[in-house]
């Protein structure tokens, strides 16, 4: 990139950083959150690609928004068909990055390596997956990982809020979650219904968050889960359910100062070694890592180590070349 590493970045205003307070008056825009920068015109060009998880795309977005700043000269598409749906474009070239918010599962393993495309992982942050129900619910504080099986298992054994718990209200359930095709729906289900032969599918299902966020906060008895930034953005109509995955009820929101939190989960982008020889893309990548620390933490997830982030980038400059 030829601008300086010192630039005034402005970062996008659409997104929201909720304090662990979720919704207080510590809240902030994340427009009022600023990164060092320069003024010098960038004569880069060319364009990116990029496809799957929703939990991933707030943040490669908000990268994406504000290298376009510095590179108006590069187009960059981000969009959402789920991790699983984005590993479907990215092994057979149709991307140069994925997002995802799992790891690549052996049968996208062997689809890119059918397609001769080489890759590298990167871990580019945390997250805490969270369990809502609309603001209007007071009631429902906390669910164990034992309920929430009981809830979304197969067998789709409960209907009523009562059947999951005596004291609960006799009130429909009704559910909202991702699809098939996301990440976030692979990893709730490797946590929780497993072993109870996985989810039931009567539930109203979407690889696009907001349509479950407006679901769950439009339903008196409504239920969903996704990506703690989706929350944060929308803590003003949903309540953050915790989670007791059997050593206490524990919040999302305590997640981001670190409390050990039963659904937390890492989060990917996927960069193809075709790509990486493009300069559009390295220098994009490099940006990543660059505004990492400060977007993760804007968008509502969690930051990696600082061990971790070395080796990533270690391993990313050797992958590139750099």
């Amino acid at each position: 990139m030829k601008n300086s590493k010192a630039l005034t970045l402005t970062v996008i205003a659409s997104l929201i950083f909720v304090a662990c307070s979720g919704g207080s008056d510590d809240s902030q825009t994340v427009s009022e959150t600023t990164i060092a920068a320069s003024t010098e015109e960038s004569s880069l060009s060319g364009s990116i690609l990029i496809d799957g998880s929703s939990t991933v795309f707030p943040v490669t977005q908000a990268v994406a928004e504000e290298f376009t700043i510095l590179n108006p000269n590069v187009d960059i598409s981000v969009g959402v068909s789920g991790t699983g749906g984005g590993f479907k474009k990215f092994c057979p070239g149709e991307t140069s990055i994925s997002n995802a918010s799992r790891p690549i599962k052996d049968k996208e393993k062997d689809l890119c390596a059918e397609n001769g495309t080489e890759y590298l992982e990167i871990q580019v942050g945390l997250d805490a997956l969270a369990v809502v129900v609309p603001k209007s619910n007071e009631w429902l504080t906390c669910l164990t990982f034992e309920e929430l099986g009981l809830i979304w298992g197969a067998d789709n054994a409960v209907s009523n809020w009562n059947q999951v718990r005596s004291d609960f209200p006799d009130e429909e359930i009704n559910l909202f979650g991702p699809g098939t095709d996301s990440g976030t729906f692979d990893y709730f289900n490797e946590e929780i219904t497993e072993e109870l032969g996985g989810s039931r599918s009567d539930y109203t299902a979407s690889e696009d968050d907001n349509v479950l966020v407006n679901g769950v906060s439009g339903s008196p008895g409504g239920l969903g889960y996704f990506g703690l930034a989706y929350f944060s953005e929308n803590a003003d109509t949903l309540n953050a359910v915790e989670v007791d995955g059997g050593d206490g009820c524990v919040s999302p929101l305590e997640a981001l100062d670190g409390a050990d939190y039963g659904l937390a989960r890492p989060l990917f982008i996927y960069v193809a070694k075709s790509a990486k020889d493009i300069p559009a893309v390295k220098e994009f990548v490099d940006f990543y890592f660059e505004t990492m620390d400060i977007l993760v933490q804007a968008v509502g997830y969690i930051n990696m180590p600082t061990d971790k982030k070395a080796s990533s980038l270690a391993a990313w400059t050797a992958f590139s070349g750099s």
